[in-house]
Parts: C-alpha cells; structure tokens; sequence
C-alpha cells in the first residue's frame, strides 16, 4: 500500500469502477484507524496508574521504565490498529496482548489457566507477576512482566535491548519502533505526550481542504494521500507531534520531504519543502510546534526540481498495522489542532 510516501501510490491502469471501489475501500479503512476516530487520549490518572506499573515492574526485570512504557505503548498501538483481533479489557492499564494460546501453551487443554506450574509444563509463557501465585492473562502485572522479562533474557543494555525485542517479536519493524519509542520517552522523562500543533503558524497566512483520494497523474495514476495547505514560499512548516524523525532527504515526488514517527505508531510526513532546519536530522527527538522546514513546491523530477505547482505543504498521516501501513484522511486532525489552536491563542490574549 505505502510505496513512495508522495501524496498517493502508484497502481496500473485500471477500469473505473474498480478505482472507485478501491477509492471507498481506502476511505473506510482510513476513517476507522483515524485516531480522531479511534481511542481517547489517556486520562492524568491513567498516565500515573501506567507510570506506576512500569516502575514496579522495572524493578523486578532490570528494564527501565522508559524501556517497558515503550513496549507497552507498541502493543498499545496494535490494540488500536486491530480492535477486534487484539482486544483490550476497558479497566486495562497496560495494552499487552498476549493470544490464550501463547500464554497457556498450545496444547494445554485450559485456554484460561492461570496456575503457573501446568502453564509452564504446557510451554506457556505466562508468569507471575503481580505475587498472588497466579499467572493470570487479564492481570496487567503479569501481562507486562511476562513480556519484559522474555525481553530481559538477553539483558537491558543498548546493545542487547533490541535483541530481546527481536527473539521476542520476531519482527523488525517491531524492534524498530519500539526503540524509537523509548528514545521518545527517553528524550522527555514523562509519558504525557499528547499534545499536537497546526503544521503551519495559525497567524500564518494559508488555505486548505480535503484533498484526500483525488487523482494524480505524474509518475502514473494514484490517488492523493494527504491534505494540501497551500501557503507563501518560505512560510515555516512545524512538527505536529513529539516524535522521532525518520528520514530526510529527496523524493521524486515528495520533493525535499521528512518523515517523523510518533508514539501512537503513526508516521507524520510533510512533503514539497523548500528546505530544512539545518538542525534537526534522521533520529532527531522533536516536539510540537518545533520548526522543521519551510513550505516550498519542491518535487516531481530529479533533486532540486522546484516550480511545478503552486508552493503548499502536502501533509500525510500513515498509520502502522505491524507488517503494513496504510494512509488516513487528516484532514480532521488538521481542522482539529488548528481550531484548539487558535483557541488557545485567543485565551491568552483574554
């Protein structure tokens, strides 16, 4: 589905019905996985209840706590990407998900046994966390310190971390984000981070719509993956996240783009730049409202190619599902930060 991270991906020539089947498809699929659309945004509360289960567990595994929220919040954002498949309890804390199967052992004839011993004898994973003598799935103590102790098997340093995560995930991906995520909650040493801002200066002068699943023909037919806002050259293009830049450089389509990844496992990318803040590069930690380029027409040609459309920011919104991302509309999230910006401008002024 993700191929250049342009504005739209490349497909054959196809008849048009099936366009706009494919059209409604992506839609559908990009309104349900829309975080505007999706999970509430954690409560203080909840914020001091996780904080509260990293650091008891880290204690019993050796992992810091920063390490264990950023394996939590990776299953967390599973949870959201695949609702009916990885369900969470309402009362949760923690957002692992651990399949009956794997926690019981396959075999074990009792999908919801909790006695350690015959989970053990069955080759389930599930342990005791919380001291009570059970291993219970529905227990985010156990749930959290079975997980990070398979982790720990291979030890919490830098260079050993990530193999955990691998004999754990098997995955690279999952390796990935997760070490992205700790670096995150690393960087600021707290795990409310949930604040966003409009990716242009609301004094600014701009204009946008919904572009999304408009045609585009350059480089082939695809479809528009993101909202244009349409601004003077030069205008500063801001994060609208705290997140970890992934890339940096030139795209033929994207022109002089950069991507960052936040902690909901959505990747921010803003494309068509006239340049960059010479200060933040690949695996920089930004934050919202942070300056990382500025609005251009860059792309479509080879690099440095720049003119052929009017300047604007192309914004997208891709969310990862574990193996594949796919793009959601933001254009509600763009209305939605704008307007709470643009509020809280006003307050002040007040």
């Amino acid at each position: 589905m993700l191929r250049h991270r342009s504005g739209g991906s490349n497909t054959s020539r196809i008849p048009f019905r099936r366009k706009i089947a494919a059209f409604l498809i992506l839609l559908f699929i990009g309104w349900s996985s829309s975080p505007v659309h999706g999970a509430a945004q954690a409560q203080p509360d909840q914020i001091k209840l996780r904080r509260e289960l990293y650091e008891q567990i880290s204690l019993k595994t050796g992992l810091s706590w920063v390490q264990i929220a950023a394996i939590d919040q990776y299953e967390r954002t599973l949870a959201r990407a695949h609702p009916k498949t990885r369900p969470l309890r309402n009362d949760a804390i923690a957002g692992i998900y651990i399949p009956g199967d794997r926690w019981s052992g396959v075999l074990n004839p009792d999908k919801n046994d909790t006695n350690p011993v015959s989970i053990r004898f069955f080759r389930g994973i599930g342990l005791d966390g919380s001291g009570d003598g059970l291993a219970d799935a529905g227990n985010d103590q156990d749930l959290l310190y079975t997980v990070a102790l398979k982790v720990v098997r291979h030890g919490s340093s830098e260079e050993d971390f990530p193999i955990g995560l691998w004999e754990y995930y098997h995955n690279t991906r999952a390796v990935q984000r997760i070490m992205q995520f700790t670096k995150i909650y690393g960087t600021f040493d707290r795990l409310d981070l949930s604040d966003h801002a409009f990716p242009l200066p609301v004094r600014s002068t701009y204009s946008f719509r919904s572009t999304w699943g408009t045609s585009r023909s350059w480089g082939g037919y695809r479809i528009h993956e993101g909202t244009d806002i349409f601004a003077g050259h030069g205008v500063p293009v801001r994060s609208t996240c705290y997140g970890v830049v992934e890339i940096k450089g030139w795209n033929a389509f994207g022109g002089w783009r950069i991507g960052i990844r936040d902690l909901n496992n959505l990747y921010h990318y803003y494309a068509h730049l006239s340049g960059y803040d010479k200060k933040v590069k690949a695996g920089d930690i930004v934050r919202p409202g942070q300056v990382i380029g500025w609005v251009g027409s860059s792309g479509y040609g080879r690099p440095g190619t720049q003119g052929k459309f009017p300047p604007h920011l192309h914004y997208g919104v891709y969310r990862d599902r574990g193996l594949v991302e796919w793009a959601f509309d933001p254009y509600p999230m763009l209305k939605h930060w704008e307007r709470e910006e643009k509020k809280a401008l006003r307050s002040r002024k007040s």
